[in-house]
């Protein structure tokens, strides 16, 4: 699987803000504000495993039906993914 550049620029982000995160714990910023930025980083890591899964999920159907193959086993297997992402 080739992963775009959209998928790339999500990551970055996220080590964007990991690195803010821990500057804001140097800084001995409140909790709740470091709280807030992890989950936030949660949600994005949640929505790039979507979007990863998803990808792969609609080249391996579509490779799938140029061999006459059925999808099913594949679908169910990225299921899993995301199940276990979470």
């Amino acid at each position: 699987m080739e992963y775009n550049d959209q998928m790339k620029n999500r990551v970055k982000r996220m080590e964007g803000q990991l690195r803010g995160i821990l500057k804001m714990m140097e800084e001995g910023k409140d909790c709740k504000e470091v709280i807030t930025q992890l989950s936030a980083v949660g949600s994005a890591v949640d929505r790039t495993v979507g979007v990863i899964v998803s990808s792969n999920l609609v080249e391996c159907v579509i490779d799938a039906e140029q061999k006459g193959q059925s999808a099913d086993d594949l679908i169910k297997e990225a299921v899993n993914l995301l199940v276990k992402s979470r």
